[in-house]
């Protein structure tokens, strides 16, 4: 999955989004930690002016911890497994859902999590 080509313009304009460096500091992890995640396809990341960067709803904030969201990683792997690139599922992940209500990304940040993988696992093409 090549996860370092990804145009940022595809993210909300307002979406905050972290350099490697960031990210590393945020988990608390060396920079090839974090370069390992994009790498497995744990993260996604878009490119800013030459620079990767991911975006800051990657993450839970936790007590003394900042993690990735446990359902992310999942998530990413049946979207991908199901045919789409790095750019579509950035898209379905930023892209309001009426019916769940909000996007899923946000989704993946509460209770309706499971309902967001059980989606794009039916997604599939």
């Amino acid at each position: 999955m090549n996860l370092h080509s990804v145009p940022h313009d595809i993210l909300p304009a307002d979406e905050k989004l972290l350099n490697l460096p960031e990210v590393a500091e945020l988990l608390d992890v060396p920079v090839t930690r974090v370069n390992d995640l994009l790498n497995a396809g744990k993260l996604l990341a878009v490119v800013r002016d030459g620079v990767r960067h991911v975006p800051l709803s990657f993450f839970i904030k936790k007590p003394g911890q900042t993690t990735v969201n446990k359902f992310l990683s999942g998530t990413i792997t049946v979207l991908h497994d199901g045919g789409y690139d790095p750019e579509d599922i950035l898209r379905y992940l930023y892209t309001e859902d009426e019916t769940l209500p909000g996007r899923p990304i946000d989704g993946l940040q509460g209770h309706l999590a499971r309902e967001v993988v059980r989606r794009a696992q039916g997604m599939g093409v």
